[in-house]
């Protein structure tokens, strides 16, 4: 048997989808607020001055002047202010974007118990069952652990981990205490299970298949629909399997190697938040996890289980999607974590000219209610003029329309003192 006849075609080109490339535009944009939260809320008073922000942003990966540049593309997020004694620019987050930020800061704190689990799960899959504190607290915010992950998850948790110093080396590793069989379920065997269920498919067919989207305008020729029905067949070893003891030396065991990459990828963005992550995080993990060194070429192959974008930080990063977690742009079953980032999304849309927009309609509304409140003050006044006393330019006016009438100040004098008379 061919290698051809059980593999996927290699040196495939990549096939843009507009969807996840969008969506990697707002997250570029996420980026950087990040960079500025970590400037700004670091500082006495969660503020700084505006004329440090370009000193401060160049030192953090931003260009000169970029930084002032951005802040003012994002007036829902930022907020400049004159000091009341200094009289000085100050720069601070706007009451929304805190808002927000502490909305997701708060949804990550709620799920500390997933958050053990999920890091559990992560060492599992490495091959020694530990991994570099480093490597995963650079990956943080992409698996949903909590800043403080070291000391509010590890070291709260010493029935799981277990931190310690290599002796080789200056770096700090978390090693598992533990493997629990319960937590060795994949979530693509999830998926097939949901997937036997609903549609009834052949149980050898859904057996060691995985759910495949491929983008529009991804050409499928007759020998790659064969070489796909060939691989969605093939058997392959569970990633959270220990391997050690098989001979690898067979054209077989290569294939299901190569499969079990996939499988272990598909789990690393399952175990994610928002179902997604760089490839260059993921290349942290690749000598734990038996992962191949070309990455990107070998990722290509799969392009209907896997995504990936190079929108972002001037095409530096390469993010890695789970295009199956995804429909339309958006996570088919969000959490709260990813919620709240998508509302800081929202604030990050709004542009300048909207929030000007909105801030004139807000001044033509109140200036409209001035009127309509002052004009009917005037409807109040002229009906009551014999009751309340009028300025001089109110008399003038009044004597004028009175004038057309016929009716004189004059007249209405000489009338109260005849009716005075008749009275006594």
């Amino acid at each position: 048997m061919s290698k051809k006849s059980t593999s996927i075609p290699k040196n495939q080109e990549r096939v843009r989808d507009h969807g996840f490339d969008n969506y990697m535009e707002i997250e570029k944009k996420i980026r950087k607020v990040l960079k500025f939260q970590d400037l700004i809320l670091t500082q006495p008073h969660q503020c700084m001055p505006v004329s440090r922000l370009d000193f401060i942003a160049r030192r953090n990966g931003f260009k000169k002047d970029e930084a002032g540049k951005f802040v003012l593309k994002l007036p829902k997020i930022f907020e400049i202010y004159e000091h009341p004694v200094q009289r000085i620019l100050y720069l601070r987050f706007t009451r929304n974007a805190l808002l927000q930020i502490e909305q997701e800061n708060n949804a990550i704190n709620a799920q500390i118990p997933d958050v053990v689990i999920r890091l559990r799960k992560l060492l599992m899959l490495s091959n020694t069952g530990r991994l570099h504190l480093e490597h995963l607290r650079i990956a943080r915010r992409d698996f949903g652990f909590p800043d403080d992950f070291e000391y509010s998850v590890v070291l709260k948790n010493p029935q799981y981990f277990r931190l310690f110093d290599a002796k080789d080396s200056m770096s700090k590793y978390i090693e598992l205490v533990e493997r629990d069989p319960k937590l060795s379920v994949c979530a693509v065997d999830k998926v097939r299970e949901n997937e036997y269920r609903k549609k009834g498919i052949d149980e050898e067919d859904m057996r060691f298949s995985f759910v495949v989207n491929f983008p529009p305008g991804f050409k499928i020729g007759k020998y790659f629909k064969i070489a796909m029905w060939k691989w969605q067949r093939l058997p392959y070893w569970s990633p959270y399997e220990d391997v050690s003891g098989h001979d690898m030396r067979s054209l077989e065991a290569q294939n299901r190697m190569e499969k079990r990459a996939v499988a272990m990828i598909h789990e690393i963005l399952s175990l994610t938040v928002e179902k997604k992550i760089t490839l260059e995080r993921i290349a942290h993990f690749r000598a734990a996890m038996d992962l191949p060194k070309k990455l990107k070429d070998f990722l290509l192959q799969y392009q209907g289980i896997f995504y990936i974008s190079t929108r972002g930080n001037q095409g530096k990063l390469h993010t890695l999607f789970l295009r199956e977690a995804y429909r339309k742009g958006e996570l088919i079953e969000p959490n709260d974590v990813y919620l709240a980032r998508r509302k800081l999304a929202e604030l990050i849309l709004v542009s300048p000219r909207k929030a000007s927009l909105g801030k004139e309609l807000v001044s033509c509304t109140r200036r409209w209610d001035d009127e309509r409140r002052s004009h009917k003050e005037q409807i109040n006044d002229s009906g009551n003029v014999r009751a309340h006393r009028v300025s001089e330019q109110e008399l003038d006016s009044e004597s004028d329309s009175d004038a057309e009438s016929g009716f004189s100040d004059e007249d209405g004098g000489d009338s109260h003192v005849r009716d005075t008379q008749a009275a006594r």
